[in-house]
């Protein structure tokens, strides 16, 4: 997927987020947008955003001195998604096609997202899951891919989902790898989020090698690589995944919720639509 000129100001709108998260020093959140600024006349339009995200949120950790601003958000989330497993097992657990609901719960798990709305409510999202339509709806492609698949690859997202990935996981019940972001970015999961969120206990987790809000393949390491191409499916979770690998020929399923309408109209969905989308189809 490519950069437009729609995200440009989505940039600054992220960026002075982020240094807000961690500083309210005035001075520093001026240099912070100075230096988005001077990133825009070079910004490739023929890329993915998540290339140029990179170069944002470099600007956020100069200027602000912290690495990882949203940390707090994250053991927020986390946790707040972990008082909610029980519940959402017994959701799985109960429904006449329990795959189908861990891929809802899954989906609806994408609405922590600072970067794009920092106000989500899960709780919400959930009790509307298991009925809302989705925007696009390739599931019966989905459970077929499942079935025939030996390995599976799951790309995650942001840190409090992981908890709803895990449910995804133990449905599907395959031997999974799970991939996440290789540098603390937004609130996207690193592999310290990841075990903290039980992950481990269901899957491998690994680091992509990518320090990008996405999966960006010559920005990922070769051991990443290899796990990559080898996999049966790959399930991508998040809109930063789906920007980056949009144009990649693989045995990938994307799960997101789409928030904002660059990408609405990328995919032909309404804003705000749950997607599951067969990318061969």
């Amino acid at each position: 997927m490519k950069t437009y000129l729609e995200c440009i100001p989505c940039f600054f709108k992220q960026a002075l987020f982020a240094a807000r998260a961690a500083t309210d020093d005035e001075a520093v959140l001026k240099r912070v947008l100075d230096g988005v600024a001077r990133l825009v006349p070079g910004i490739p339009l023929d890329q993915p955003p998540p290339e140029t995200a990179r170069g944002v949120y470099a600007a956020v950790r100069e200027a602000t001195g912290v690495s990882d601003p949203f940390r707090g958000h994250k053991d927020e989330s986390i946790t707040r998604a972990l008082a909610l497993y029980g519940e959402m097992k017994d959701t799985v657990d109960r429904a006449d096609d329990p795959l189908q609901a861990a891929v809802r719960i899954a989906i609806a798990g994408n609405v922590i997202d600072l970067g794009a709305d920092p106000d989500f409510d899960v709780e919400r999202e959930l009790r509307e899951v298991q009925q809302k339509e989705l925007g696009i709806d390739d599931y019966d492609a989905f459970r077929e891919a499942v079935a025939s698949a030996r390995t599976v690859l799951y790309l995650g997202d942001n840190a409090g989902e992981t908890v709803f990935d895990r449910l995804l996981i133990e449905a599907m019940g395959k031997d999974t790898v799970y991939a996440v972001r290789d540098t603390p970015i937004i609130n996207d999961a690193t592999v310290e989020d990841a075990l903290r969120s039980g992950v481990g206990e269901v899957a491998r987790v690994v680091s992509s090698g990518c320090d990008a809000p996405g999966t960006i393949l010559r920005r990922c390491s070769p051991e990443f690589r290899e796990i990559f191409d080898t996999a049966d499916l790959i399930v991508s979770k998040g809109q930063g995944n789906f920007e980056t690998l949009s144009d990649v020929d693989a045995p990938i399923f994307y799960l997101l919720k789409t928030k904002c309408p660059v990408i609405a109209q990328h995919l032909g969905t309404h804003n705000g639509d749950l997607v599951l989308m067969d990318a061969r189809s």
